[in-house]
């Protein structure tokens, strides 16, 4: 089979067209699976260590940061508490393209994440936050998305990546905005 020249999309085949059975018959960008990483290399910039307060959007908050600071590239470590979080917690079935499974945490939620930041196709601050949530004897982890209201407060240490040439591109195939090197 021939692969595309690097840096194309292609769709995305398997056996059987409805559910992944066994992940090295996928094709992803780039080549076979196995062949597919990409990668840039990069060295720390900037560190710096944020409060959220009560209230913030923790997205968005992340997002204005990051474009009023002029971090093109890096990643974030949260912690802290949210009121409320929209959480994609998987797939509701192994598809490609996925539907998104969704759970809502309200009512004071521990939080505990990891956050990836790229420049969108427009230029501007992509945040990509997985986060474990928990209460009581309840636990979810899973991407946030939409909603995440900080309580009480939200402590974040943002760490700046020079010379890392991602963006975060959508792709056609998964329905994903996915990081993809320039």
């Amino acid at each position: 089979m021939r692969m595309p020249e690097p840096g194309l999309y292609r769709a995305i085949p398997f056996r059987n067209t409805h559910v992944v059975p066994d992940t090295r018959d996928l094709y992803r960008i780039r080549g076979q699976v196995g062949e597919a990483m990409q990668y840039s290399e990069g060295r720390i910039g900037r560190i710096f260590v944020v409060r959220f307060d009560e209230g913030e959007d923790l997205l968005q908050g992340l997002r204005r940061f990051a474009s009023e600071k002029k971090v093109r590239t890096g990643y974030a470590m949260v912690m802290g508490a949210l009121h409320e979080g929209r959480l994609v917690t998987g797939p509701e079935k192994a598809v490609i393209p996925p539907v998104p499974h969704w759970e809502t945490a309200s009512g004071g939620w521990e939080l505990l994440g990891m956050v990836t930041l790229y420049p969108d196709e427009e230029g501007e601050p992509a945040v990509h936050l997985h986060a474990t949530v928990g209460r009581g004897g309840e636990s979810l982890t899973g991407c946030l998305r939409e909603v995440a209201t900080v309580y009480l407060v939200v402590e974040a240490i943002v760490v700046e990546l020079e010379g890392i040439s991602f963006r975060r591109l959508h792709d056609p195939a998964t329905g994903l905005h996915l990081p993809v090197t320039d």
